[in-house]
């Protein structure tokens, strides 16, 4: 099966719709935020942290102490690599420029979200972003990634031959 994800033209072309409808929602949430009068993640926060506690706590322990002691006093830095964050993977899904590396930052939001007692939809987005990421580079083959990755993987290779070379001199 996921040697059918990985390398079937046919399932690259879904994963490429699969990809920019995930892009394009995390573009339009990010934009509202930038846009939106200022956003401030510290009532978000405040928010996650208050339903850590009671007999079912929907944010677990550690969780929450994760937010109260890093996040909340940094919820400046925070405010701004969400709203930012979700923009630059969104734009990234939706180019499939460095589709998985977006992906990957994507899903690590999503479940930073879960964590924090939302659910909305980030558990859709968690799964379909799992396909993107188990196809590997047919995931991005109806994008830039096309374009870029064998141009990385050719820069890469000049270096490292270069590096190579060098050694063998010496």
């Amino acid at each position: 099966m996921f040697e059918f994800l990985r390398r079937n033209t046919i399932v690259a072309g879904v994963l490429a719709i699969i990809r920019i409808y995930l892009g394009y929602s995390w573009i339009t949430g990010g934009w509202g935020k930038i846009t939106g009068g200022g956003f401030d993640a510290s009532g978000f926060l405040h928010g996650a942290i208050a339903q850590s506690t009671g007999d079912h706590p929907a944010v677990q322990g550690w969780w929450a102490a994760f937010l109260e002691n890093v996040a909340l006093p940094n919820a400046g830095l925070f405010s701004f690599l969400v709203m930012w964050g979700e923009v630059l993977v969104g734009i990234a899904l939706v180019l499939g420029l460095f589709t998985n590396f977006a992906a990957l930052m994507g899903i690590t939001m999503n479940f930073a979200f879960l964590f924090s007692g939302t659910v909305s939809t980030n558990g859709q987005m968690i799964l379909l972003t799992i396909f993107l990421l188990v196809a590997g580079a047919n995931a991005g083959k109806y994008g830039l990634d096309r374009y870029a990755m064998p141009y990385l993987k050719t820069l890469l290779a000049k270096k490292t031959n270069k590096e190579v070379r060098k050694t063998a001199e010496v």
